[in-house]
């Protein structure tokens, strides 16, 4: 039996927010912490992931499986421990990767859990660069983006999981990383700490001029995070044979009607490929990704910053920052000790 007292502290989705989310538009409950029946197991989250794809299922929009109706408990990848199992194929005290939303409990079947190996990296690097956000910096830009050493790659919302893994693997391979950031703080960090050859504010002064400067042979690889007029600028300094990876676009996030799309036609003109990516099609390049990343880390190659608020009950207001752009590193919030 696990220790876990008999009750479950949950966040809801309250109500349908017009632009960026408030406090106001998440609730708070309590229920019985739940039993595993049958092939179920409990697990208790350790850490849950704030990301930004949640605004879209607040706003009743995305894709069946991710959309939230007020009153839903929210939604949320975690790294949590599994407590009491009824499971044949999992065990008390086992580290996993599992989508247990904004709680402090929940039971699962085990459909796409994850298990981790602290030994190997910090568990909570399992929902930033070695999970989901990493996958799809390291597999958007190598596979994708395929940068050839000497050439420049461009990478907006830099400092972030999903940038600072596209710039670092950029830079270990053998391209001339650039960054955009939304702060000197971070761009200070992008060339400091993750090795960018420079680092461009898109809040201070011309961007277009910014980025000729520091791209003066035209961006090889653009990997965007960001869409909007970010988006619209890069692709008129784009080289001939330019790759675009379109990987996000937070600017859209918090507006109720999507933001007009540039102009493609110098994307013609450069003879570029514009390629999205959707992480779920790259799902079985995970162990690659840790391997590869890990062993970066492990090396000191690679760095990375998490942005850890503490306490399930500060999940809203640490999830409006970050859809206010006001975090720094991978966005997540603490929610029990990793050891009882």
């Amino acid at each position: 039996m696990h220790d876990a007292g008999d009750r479950n502290h949950r966040i809801l989705f309250s109500l349908r927010p017009e632009g960026t989310p408030v406090p106001e538009s998440f609730g708070a409950d309590t229920t019985a912490v739940p039993t595993p029946g049958p092939g179920q197991f409990l697990s208790r989250t350790l850490y849950l992931s704030l990301d930004p794809l949640y605004r879209a299922a607040m706003r009743g929009n995305s894709e069946a499986s991710l959309r939230l109706n007020p009153g839903d408990v929210m939604s949320g990848e975690t790294v949590a421990q599994v407590l009491e199992s009824r499971h044949p194929g999992y065990r008390s005290g086992e580290y996993i990767v599992v989508r247990n939303g904004w709680q402090q409990f929940a039971l699962s079947s085990g459909q796409g859990v994850r298990r981790l190996d602290p030994d190997r990296a910090p568990v909570s690097t399992a929902l930033g660069v070695l999970g989901l956000p990493g996958l799809a910096g390291y597999t958007g830009l190598i596979y994708l983006g395929e940068p050839r050493p000497g050439q420049t790659v461009l990478v907006s919302a830099a400092t972030g999981p999903v940038g600072c893994t596209a710039g670092q693997a950029a830079r270990i391979v053998g391209a001339r990383a650039v960054g955009i950031a939304g702060s000197p703080e971070k761009c200070d960090y992008a060339v400091r700490e993750l090795g960018y050859a420079a680092c461009i504010n898109h809040r201070s002064g011309d961007l277009a001029a910014q980025i000729r400067a520091a791209c003066p042979g035209g961006v090889d690889v653009y990997f965007d995070n960001v869409g909007g007029e970010v988006l619209s600028c890069v692709v008129n300094l784009l080289a001939p044979h330019a790759r675009v990876i379109l990987c996000g676009m937070s600017e859209a996030y918090n507006v109720e009607v999507p933001p007009p799309g540039p102009s493609l036609a110098p994307v013609l003109s450069a003879r570029a490929t514009l390629q999205g990516i959707v992480v779920q099609d790259h799902l079985h390049r995970l162990p690659e990704l840790e391997r590869v990343v890990g062993s970066w880390i492990r090396a000191g190659l690679f760095r990375y910053k998490e942005d850890i608020t503490d306490g399930l009950a500060s999940a809203p207001a640490a999830f409006c920052r970050l859809m206010r752009g006001q975090n720094f590193g991978k966005a997540l919030v603490r929610v029990a000790p990793e050891h009882l």
